[in-house]
């Protein structure tokens, strides 16, 4: 692949689109650019499970007859975009990472994939994920996804093939889902920007469920300006999600640009001072911290005690509603799921009922502390995970202690889950990397259906900075 062709696959797809419509770009061009990458890159990374490529060409024929015609264009015309496969689309199978579901073809578009193509984009195909995206899977059927950065790293899970596609410019734009952090574990893991919006803003129908409860839908993009763009599309009522919230989404574009004079943050002590949390990823936040100082942002420490049992709550409510969603398959075709997954499941069946609903209360106690700090900070602030990506091989390593289970399934989670089991919005934006070369990521959360203030902070951040601008090497 030329240079001028890998450049313009990292373009934004803001920046794209923009050239798309004054006739400056092709959109055929544009798709073949993205395949070629994909042939090129993918055998290593394992970031699709699916291309669909003869119809992505054909889509983006008719994408540039459009243009021709002067037609009315919508804000993603002719992008190329990828989807986590959890989610369905007209004709593909949606396997959500699992043998279990490999002849599962699905009939109709989600509605965030059909908001997408009457937005203009064209659909590449399905990205990988860890089964069921539960997380944790350890022999992946469609190929072990691979940190663009380092191959020997995890991207993150469980929308493992959107973080990938995303930064490593396979896709000019993807979504993921994230139910404890699955959308901004591998944007923070990859080097770009993972946005969980509002619990309720982004229909679920066409989406294969594992907790109705916490469930969110999101972009993974490699610019703030993107996920913005990419949210106003997808967010919104749909008769097909009863759990939706049934009014107009608010517009987060107007002010997107308007800064953080003035704003107050929140920096959650708990998780941005942790021993626990990396220490270049310590640094990394505190740097960040001096450069909102610097925007005009009024910032603060503040303390959320319950905070560290996030991970803990997050997995017994989460895993239990998961366990119930797969009783019959546990029963009836327990063998052909992922070791790991099939454990984590059945473990999951077993929690007492008195177990559950002390986790239920505890969730509501941990909701009532980040709301409560939202009434005296309009963003809270930490990292988004406790270090950067670990090696793919410690994933695989045997559990040694009661101390070792908890650090590797509970304390990590404890980073992304309070804003989960709080329902409210966050992001994960890059704010460095290590000594090794490996992304940081720092994580801005907000109030519910606020999300308009959470990107306002990211692009502010992001536009004063330049860890966005790097890009990892083809591996």
């Amino acid at each position: 692949m030329s240079a001028a062709a890998s450049d313009l696959a990292f373009t934004p797809a803001t920046e794209l689109a923009a050239r798309i419509r004054a006739r400056q770009l092709s959109p055929v061009a544009l798709v073949r650019a993205f395949l070629d990458r994909i042939d090129r890159l993918d055998g290593t990374l394992h970031a699709y499970i699916t291309v669909c490529r003869d119809q992505a060409l054909a889509d983006a024929e008719r994408a540039e007859q459009a243009v021709a015609r002067g037609e009315r264009l919508g804000p993603l015309h002719g992008v190329p975009f990828a989807v986590k496969d959890q989610l369905d689309a007209t004709g593909l199978r949606t396997t959500a990472g699992s043998r279990l579901l490999a002849d599962n073809v699905a009939s109709a578009d989600a509605p965030v994939v059909a908001r997408l193509r009457r937005a203009g984009a064209i659909l590449l195909g399905k990205l990988n994920l860890t089964e069921f995206a539960l997380g944790g899977t350890q022999d992946f059927p469609y190929g072990q996804p691979r940190n663009p950065w380092n191959v020997a790293h995890d991207p993150g899970g469980s929308s493992s093939g959107s973080g990938i596609a995303a930064a490593a410019a396979l896709a000019a734009v993807t979504l993921g889902e994230d139910t404890g952090g699955s959308i901004r574990s591998p944007a923070s893991n990859c080097g770009a920007v993972g946005l969980r919006p509002t619990w309720g803003l982004v229909p679920r129908a066409g989406c294969i469920p594992l907790c109705w409860s916490m469930d969110a839908i999101g972009p993974i993009t490699r610019t703030v300006e993107d996920a913005a763009v990419v949210l106003s599309v997808i967010a919104g009522p749909d008769p097909g999600d009863p759990q939706m919230r049934q009014q107009a989404p608010g517009d987060v574009l107007t002010r997107l640009h308007a800064g953080v004079d003035g704003v107050r943050i929140g920096i959650v002590r708990e998780l941005a001072t942790s021993a626990d949390t990396h220490p270049e990823g310590q640094r990394a936040v505190l740097a960040a911290i001096e450069q909102f100082r610097k925007l005009g942002a009024k910032v603060e420490e503040l303390s959320l005690p319950l905070v560290p049992l996030a991970g803990a709550v997050f997995m017994a409510l989460a895993d239990s509603e998961g366990a119930g969603a797969h009783q019959r398959w546990l029963r009836e075709r327990a063998s052909e799921y992922d070791v790991a997954t099939r454990r984590r499941l059945l473990a999951a069946s077993l929690l007492p009922a008195a177990a559950y609903h002390q986790a239920a209360r505890a969730r509501a106690l941990i909701t009532r502390e980040v709301l409560g700090a939202l009434e005296r900070v309009d963003l809270l602030l930490a990292p988004t995970q406790p270090g950067p990506a670990p090696q793919i091989a410690s994933g695989h390593a045997p559990v040694t202690s009661k101390a070792d289970a908890a650090a590797r399934f509970f304390k990590r989670r404890s980073y992304t889950t309070p804003f989960n089991l709080s329902a409210t919005p966050a992001i994960s934006v890059p704010c460095g990397f290590t000594t090794t070369g490996l992304p940081l990521g720092l994580q801005i959360a907000g109030r519910r259906y606020d999300d308009a203030t959470v990107l306002r902070a990211a692009w502010a951040y992001e536009h004063a900075t330049a860890w966005h601008q790097r890009v990892p090497p083809d591996p």
